[in-house]
């Protein structure tokens, strides 16, 4: 895995979240994208970085919306 790797799982996501109106779960992440759980992770994490999205957890799920 290298930083190269990490933005395009994050162009994915984006891309993903995108076409959801902006919100999806990480199940719905990981449908959409075709991404290992652990690969969603570290595009949400290259997202938040940047200031795209926000990451709401509760008891059940995490829900990631575009900002």
């Amino acid at each position: 895995m290298n930083v190269e790797t990490i933005g395009i799982w994050a162009g994915a996501t984006w891309n993903a979240l995108n076409d959801a109106n902006g919100a999806l779960n990480i199940k719905g992440l990981k449908k959409a994208t075709k991404l290992k759980e652990k690969e969603v992770y570290a595009a949400i994490g290259w997202l938040a970085r940047e200031g795209k999205v926000n990451v709401n957890e509760t008891e059940t799920e995490v829900e990631v919306n575009l900002i």
